[in-house]
């Protein structure tokens, strides 16, 4: 969660300390235990000490549990259906004066929140009254949310002001009316809801469902609700925020919220990474489809899973080769007049991978010319991943660049790691050896409109790349800038979010020839960017080995059977410098920068 300027100064202004601990000795007997065990400990523990105030004693709890000193820091309440992490609220909530009442939309007053609906356990105390799982929220949305059970929405019926939302499911496993929060506070319902299952475990069984409570003490809650709390949870880690609300909860009632204190034990009592270890079904009628001198496109019919499929990925000769969220995939940089063979496994947001699809091959065409080699690629596999659902600035390095993205998230996905930029955009530092063409793959993400990016070489724009909800792939040509350049992509200022992976650009028709027999025998990248050189020419696979020599005559490295899997050869081990390679009757030089 995203915490604005100027919050520790107002810790000193209301006398909060949001990193205060639990009490010395609070959790005491809890060492060594798991799952259910520590589950019914917890619940032994939070329940000693707990003081039932009374349903209208919230509104005097509120003076100290929900209030923002974290956002605007301004001491209005702190509404989870209200609050905009990244600008000015549509509306605010002063302590007291604005309180529920009678309401007819957003921002008339603000009313008390069960994150567990009352009606599930009959409005009885002390669940009625619990401080820990009933927030003060805006009254039209807590009524829009109704009873509704907490998940994913697919399509959606109503949002409110600050991107909250209702509407069909998407969360695996569940098919009915789901209320969506936005991403800052997903983790805080979860860890609510997961207090709640574990303070009142013992009556449970006694609680209607409402879809998402279980009737039994342990697990607590519907496998679906469960899996999607669980994600959240990991999603959206502990903030300043909860801690403060935490601590003057335990101030007013006695007692605390464990996954708060220890969120780590969420995974200690329901296991895993989200509690899933139920593989994906093994995707199934994988196909062949156009084949080029370099490239194969695949396609493949749908896994199933318990939770649901995160990603496929794609195999070339035993190998993985590339992840994709499709299900289809293309596999580029093939030797043309070269027999390959592909398979593919589905995988899950655990980690747990299916077992192969069937096995395909196909052989590549032959008597056209090899692709212009790339100069530089970005994968954002090096993109930092804290505070995954909150738009940040985010800086990375790799192969010798470093990356800037603003108002940005790492989170979503398309081939692997993607970053998603909203209202900002993906800049560059200075790149060595020109640009010929440039391409980008693309995907909408959440909600918005289709759209273009622009992309700026040196400041001057070459052009725009197109995105949409589908994944497109987009090449700019004939950019043709020489020497050094930065490149910018700017996603506008219309708050469309849009995921951007695999950027990758040519030199400007920059390559080192065979100096012995030029036009036979080619080497892209030239300087090289990537920590690897690829060779061009005929016959590759017979060559037998290979060496590389510094211009002095020292033999680096020699290579056996180079050209065996591919036209690749790694030379990430070279210093800046220029260097010589030898390959059979050949012999060229090259640049690492």
């Amino acid at each position: 969660m995203k915490i604005k300027s100027l919050f520790l100064l107002a810790f000193s202004l209301v006398g909060l300390n949001i990193w205060a601990q639990a009490p010395a000795n609070y959790y005491n007997g809890t060492e060594g235990l798991t799952g259910a065990a520590l589950k019914t400990k917890l619940s032994q523990i939070i329940t000693g000490g707990h003081r039932d105030n009374g349903y209208d004693g919230l509104w005097t709890a509120y003076k100290t549990t929900d209030r923002d000193y974290f956002y605007e820091n301004d001491g209005t309440i702190l509404d989870m259906y209200s609050e905009n992490p990244t600008g000015p609220d549509p509306y605010n909530f002063t302590y007291r004066t604005d309180q529920c009442g009678n309401y007819g939309s957003e921002g008339d007053c603000y009313n008390r929140e069960h994150v567990v609906p009352q009606s599930l356990f009959g409005k009885r105390a002390p669940m009625v009254s619990d401080v820990h799982h009933i927030r003060a929220t805006d009254g039209k949305v807590n009524g829009m949310r109704s009873n509704y059970p907490f998940g994913k929405v697919k399509t959606t019926s109503w949002t409110s002001k600050n991107g909250s939302k209702v509407g069909s499911s998407a969360s695996p496993g569940y098919y009915g009316t789901v209320f969506e929060p936005i991403d800052n506070f997903k983790g805080d319902v979860a860890r609510m809801i997961l207090y709640f299952v574990t303070r009142y475990e013992s009556q449970l069984s006694t609680f209607n469902s409402g879809d998402m409570l279980g009737n039994t003490a342990f697990p607590g809650l519907l496998d679906w609700e469960l899996n999607q709390l669980i994600q959240w949870h990991l999603q959206d880690p502990v903030s300043a925020e909860e801690i403060a609300r935490n601590n003057a909860s335990y101030d007013y009632q006695g007692n605390r919220n464990p996954f708060i204190d220890h969120p780590q034990w969420v995974q200690s009592i329901w296991g895993g990474s989200n509690g899933d270890t139920e593989a994906p079904t093994a995707p199934s009628g994988l196909t062949v489809g156009t084949v080029t001198a370099n490239s194969v496109a695949l396609s493949w019919q749908a896994s199933t899973d318990n939770v649901g499929v995160t990603g496929y990925d794609i195999y070339v000769n035993g190998a993985v080769n590339k992840t994709v969220s499709t299900l289809s995939g293309t596999v580029t940089d093939l030797m043309p007049e070269t027999t390959y063979t592909f398979f593919v496994k589905a995988k899950d947001a655990a980690g747990n991978s299916s077992a192969p699809s069937n096995t395909v091959s196909a052989t590549t065409l032959q008597g056209q010319q090899p692709p212009v080699g790339q100069c530089g690629t970005e994968t954002f596999d090096n993109i930092p991943t804290d505070q995954p659902s909150s738009y940040s600035t985010r800086t990375w390095t790799s192969n010798g660049i470093t990356w800037t993205a603003t108002d940005a998230r790492p989170d979503q996905t398309i081939n692997g790691k993607a970053i998603t930029v909203r209202n900002g955009n993906l800049s560059s530092s200075t790149i060595t050896g020109g640009i010929g063409n440039l391409t980008l793959t693309t995907q909408l993400k959440f909600s918005g409109s289709a759209g273009t990016l622009d992309v700026y070489v040196n400041n001057n724009k070459v052009g725009t790349i197109p995105y949409s909800e589908a994944v497109t792939t987009t090449t700019l040509s004939n950019i043709d800038v020489q020497g050094d350049f930065t490149l910018r992509i700017d996603a506008g200022n219309n708050g469309n979010r849009v995921a951007m992976d695999d950027l990758t650009w040519t030199c400007n028709n920059l390559s080192t020839v065979d100096l012995n027999n030029p036009g036979a025998f080619h080497i892209t990248p030239n300087p090289v960017k990537n920590g690897e050189i690829r060779v061009q020419g005929k016959a590759l696979s017979e060559i037998k080995s290979a060496s590389i020599y510094s211009l002095d005559g020292r033999l680096l490295r020699s290579i056996n059977r180079p050209f065996a899997a591919g036209n690749a050869i790694s030379v990430s081990f070279l210093k800046r410098g220029t260097y010589v390679l030898k390959a059979g009757s050949h012999t060229a030089k090259f640049i690492v920068d």
